[in-house]
């Protein structure tokens, strides 16, 4: 009897044991599912179109389109990188409005030479200025892909591959697998191709309906864990009823590495032209000022005045990069608000609405050949607007930090927000506030001389 009692113990210890273990790779699987979901953008990804327009002797040609189907995560210079791993031996003959970054061996190829050998090629997209007999449609824009919002005619960018020893039918050729997607660092995630419906083109006279011979799909999505381990945007805030300027939380994007001087720029710095990089030239790679915050970017919301029935406001976005010209930038901001803004002043605006039925989300972005590029750290490094809101009786104040953003996103990273006991309160608030901590105080004296005088 004891020993069926001690087998039963054990067996229960390892089913437990394996239960626990089994929940905790549950779990993780779970982050690992979710960690690339935007609330503000549920259905946001980037879609990879590969469709086969006709056969070859040895293979096909094909034209491979990227769809940006992000509300307003764009692609900025300089630009996507593709990659991928053939399935079987296939090889490029040539390509169109893109080119692989490196051709590979070719040795054994003694006639024509492949424009790329890799197992795993890596393509990038043309450059503006290319000839003609080298572009297709919507191509060579430098790998710039605007988000949807902004602009849906410049979401999308496509090149023409012609492949070889791939098979010349439907049932010999084989997807490529393991695709990559860098736009222009890290944290895209590309799901496996999945074959589709061939896809079908109207011709310009919309009088026929052409389709593909073959066409699959891969989808990507974004994660901003992935693309950086540190925020790379930060808040501050200030209002005309309090002096006090609330700034971005101390570290927020990294501290200052005083045993390593070159970790920032001193904007003081009598050497600071050797060290920034010029004009026009972009790194992934963040060279930032010197701030107690240390992050890239910066936006100020200021409560500016106060109106019978609106209310103002200034949005100040600084560059504090010196190695990135923010081309075709885009903020996003939360604000109960937003469902009675009035007008805004030199930037463009749309509601998103995820929820639908709830417009407290808008997303702000420069007015195009005034203000659509923040450049990098200095004197010109910053845009500003304002906007008028109009009051809603039932749920407006200027107490509790009600006037401030809930949350703010630049260029679809969600940026720090100082904590809540931190922002501006109304003068009336904190006076209120003393009056209480002098009355407490003065009633403990008061207390103390008593006793002391009855001791």
């Amino acid at each position: 009897m004891a020993n069926f009692f001690l087998f039963m113990t054990r067996s229960f210890f390892k089913l437990s044991s394996f239960s626990i273990l089994l929940l905790f790779y549950l779990c993780c699987s779970s982050f690992t599912a979710t960690e690339a979901y935007d609330p503000l953008d549920p259905n946001g990804n980037i879609t990879i179109k590969w469709d086969i327009m006709s056969w070859t002797p040895d293979g096909y040609v094909a034209v491979v389109t990227i769809y940006n189907f992000q509300q307003y995560r764009h692609i900025q210079a300089p630009g996507w990188t593709l990659g991928w791993k053939w399935a079987k031996k296939e090889v490029i003959w040539g390509m169109m409005g893109g080119q692989t970054t490196e051709q590979g061996d070719c040795s054994r190829f003694k006639g024509n030479i492949p424009h790329c050998c890799k197992k795993d090629p890596t393509v990038v997209d043309l450059l503006p200025g290319t000839p003609y007999n080298q572009q297709i449609a919507n191509c060579c824009k430098g790998g710039v892909l605007n988000s949807w919002v902004q602009d849906p005619a410049t979401a999308a960018s496509s090149f023409q591959v012609s492949v070889g020893q791939a098979g010349t039918t439907n049932k010999t050729v084989r997807v490529p697998k393991n695709f990559t997607l860098k736009a222009p660092g890290p944290g895209y995630t590309c799901g496996p191709a999945k074959i589709v419906r061939p896809s079908k083109f109207v011709t310009t006279d919309k009088r026929r309906v052409t389709q593909a011979l073959m066409t699959w799909n891969v989808t990507c999505t974004y994660s901003q864990f992935l693309a950086q381990k540190t925020p790379t945007c930060c808040v501050s805030l200030s209002s005309f009823y309090n002096g006090t300027i609330v700034p971005c939380p101390q570290c927020a994007c990294g501290c200052q590495n005083t045993s390593q001087p070159g970790s920032c720029v001193d904007p003081k710095a009598p050497h600071l032209a050797s060290v920034v990089p010029s004009t026009g030239k972009n790194s992934y790679m963040p060279l930032v000022q010197c701030t107690s915050h240390m992050c890239p970017v910066r936006i100020h919301w200021h409560v500016k005045l106060n109106y019978k029935e609106y209310w103002r406001v200034k949005i100040t976005i600084t560059n504090f990069n010196y190695n990135m010209n923010y081309t075709q930038w885009n903020l996003v901001a939360q604000h109960p608000n937003f469902n009675n803004l009035t007008q805004i002043f030199s930037f463009n605006y749309k509601p998103l609405t995820p929820y639908t039925a709830i417009n407290d989300t808008a997303m702000l972005w420069g007015v195009k050949f005034y203000n659509d590029l923040l450049s990098q750290a200095g004197r010109l490094g910053n845009v500003q607007s304002e906007l008028l809101f109009r009051k809603d009786k039932s749920t407006f104040t200027f107490e509790k930090g009600w006037a401030f953003p809930r949350r703010i996103y630049f260029n679809g990273d969600n940026c720090v927000m100082p904590p809540p006991d931190a922002y501006p309160w109304l003068p009336n608030a904190s006076s209120r506030q003393l009056i209480s901590i002098l009355s407490l105080l003065m009633t403990l004296l008061a207390a103390m001389s008593f006793l002391f005088g009855y001791a």
